[in-house]
Order: structure tokens, then sequence, then C-alpha cells
């Protein structure tokens, strides 16, 4: 079976990281990447069994994701499945993806959430963010957002990502659509803790993903008309 490293990217989770690292260790070797904490999150990420690559500051999600990459593509790694931090991804669904991979062998595969168990807001921006990406992109997509994926090292050696915010997310279903990546969507469990405070800022974060939407419309066209 080819080797596959779950990678998480982390900004001040010293209260999750532990206990998600070891239990994530119990099956897969575990990658995160401290992005710019001020607290013990990489401390804490070592002491529970993870490889640990930090960043002196913050350069937010998608630029911890491009190192943890890159540290992959380095070390041999044929496959690699991101997660979050911060408790809402439950490592007992890392053997849907690992499953699916071996059954089927896709290049990209994603988590499908339950929308319908989600908080209203988050429902109503994941449903209309997931219709308007689907219309951009000419394919379904069921969770445009979602961050619980498995990337295959044949995928992640030809993406091209631009961006290092919160709408990377969106970029790589654009490419995996630009270089007819296939794509298969997995169930996951739908978490959310109120208690939790989301990295995501609102009004800027919505512009970059309205403004990556048109990115990837934008390539699919020009594809479209050279074929």
């Amino acid at each position: 079976m080819a080797s596959v490293l779950v990678l998480i990217p982390a900004r001040n989770e010293a209260r999750t990281i532990g206990p998600i690292v070891e239990e994530v260790r119990s099956g897969f070797p575990v990658l995160v990447v401290d992005d710019g904490s001020t607290d013990d999150t990489a401390a804490i990420a070592r002491k529970a069994g993870a490889e640990v690559v930090s960043h002196s500051t913050n350069l937010r999600k998608g630029a911890a994701l491009k190192t943890g990459f890159s540290w992959a593509m380095n070390n041999g790694y044929e496959a690699v499945i991101t997660m979050d931090a911060d408790g809402q991804h439950d490592p007992a669904d890392l053997h849907n993806f690992l499953d699916t991979y071996r059954n089927r062998l896709p290049h990209f595969i994603i988590g499908k959430r339950e929308f319908s168990k989600m908080p209203w807001s988050n429902r109503f921006a994941n449903f209309l963010g997931s219709r308007i990406l689907s219309r951009a992109l000419g394919v379904r997509v069921a969770d445009n957002q979602s961050g619980f994926r498995l990337l295959t090292r044949h995928f992640l050696e030809r993406m091209k990502l631009r961006s290092n915010g919160y709408e990377m997310e969106v970029e790589m279903i654009g490419e995996a659509v630009r270089l007819r990546v296939p794509i298969v969507w997995v169930p996951i469990r739908t978490l959310y803790f109120s208690e939790r405070k989301s990295g995501f800022r609102a009004f800027r974060d919505t512009l970059r993903f309205l403004h990556m939407v048109w990115h990837v419309w934008r390539e699919r066209v020009h594809q479209e008309r050279n074929a």
C-alpha cells in the first residue's frame, strides 16, 4: 500500500492538537504545519508524535498547506490527507478516504458534510458557495469548503496553486477540473462547536472566494475555447 501522510495545518490549537495527533498516529504518519502560533501548538503536536514544521509568522491556511505538500513530496509520500486541527474533522473518517483510495485510486477525494447538520449561517454559505462553484466549473461540487481531503502525488505534482488563504479550497477543485483529475466525494461527520472561533474572516475571505470562483471560471472558458 502506498504511503499516506496526514497533514494538519494549525494555528493556536494547543487545546485540541494533542488528542487529534494521538488518534491519527495510531494509523498514519502525521505532519503538523504550525502557522505562526503564539501558544504551545508546535510543542504539544511534537510531544504527541507528529513531525512539525513551523512558520515564524502567520501566513494563512493555504500557505501552510503548500508547506506541507512540499514536505510530503520531498519525503516520498504517495498521497496526502488534509484535515483541520480544531476538532471538526473526526479521525475515524480517515478510513473512508483510505478505503476509497485503495478501491478506486482517484486523484482527489473530498469529504462531504451534511449541510442540514450545520448552524444556519454555515449551512446557507456552504450551500450557496457550492452552487456558485458548480455553475462556474460545469461540474457538481458537493461541498466547496470541506478541508478534509485526499490528494495523490500525481495530482499534487501537477497543480499550480497561487493562493494562500481559505480560497485555496476552491482553487484545488478548479485545478482538478482543469487537469481533468477525477473528484470523488466521501461522507464525513459534520461537527461544529459553538465556542470555537473560526479564523475565517467573513468579508475579506468571501471576496477572495468570489475572486477565486471568477478565476476558475475564466480558466475553464479558456480551456474550452482552446480544446
